[in-house]
């Protein structure tokens, strides 16, 4: 996989809360287009955008961008609608990311949970593993995931 593209509202602010709150700092590669055939390729009309690439992890580009035409709109997927994904970060401690989330502020959809077999969880090899979900500024699920010791 070469990068992962995510629309945001608001560019500099997005940017600035992935390098805060996750460590995702920008690599320094941007782009910005107002081009006719760029607009044809990502099929939206009179497409201008802007654009801002970090490096999540050892090999993965996320990429944050900007729509300035058409005005995009607003977020509103649930995590069951087709479509929606999320992103997920591997971290060593799930319960100090979760409480450094809550002290800023970040909104968390609920406590940290385990997988388990048991209670309508059938969890096989992943058994262990903690996840937390959040939201980004613009209401985009991430996930944090912790693989057992």
């Amino acid at each position: 996989m070469h990068h992962i593209g995510v629309p945001v509202s608001d560019l500099a602010r997005s940017v600035r809360w992935y390098e805060d709150v996750l460590g995702i700092a920008p690599n320094g590669v941007t782009i910005s287009a107002t081009n006719p055939a760029i607009g044809a390729v990502v099929e939206v009309e009179n497409a201008s955008m802007r654009a801002s690439f970090a490096l999540a992890g050892d090999n993965v580009l996320l990429e944050l961008i900007q729509y300035d035409s058409p005005q995009p709109r607003p977020f509103t997927g649930r995590n069951c609608d087709v479509g929606v994904m999320h992103l997920c970060f591997e971290v060593d401690d799930l319960d100090a990311a979760h409480r450094d989330l809550v002290e800023r502020g970040v909104h968390v959809n609920a406590e940290p949970v385990v997988l388990q077999d048991g209670d309508g969880v059938e969890a096989g090899t992943l058994a262990g593993t903690k996840i937390l979900y959040l939201r980004d500024p613009d209401g985009i699920q991430l996930e944090l995931f912790q693989l057992p010791s």
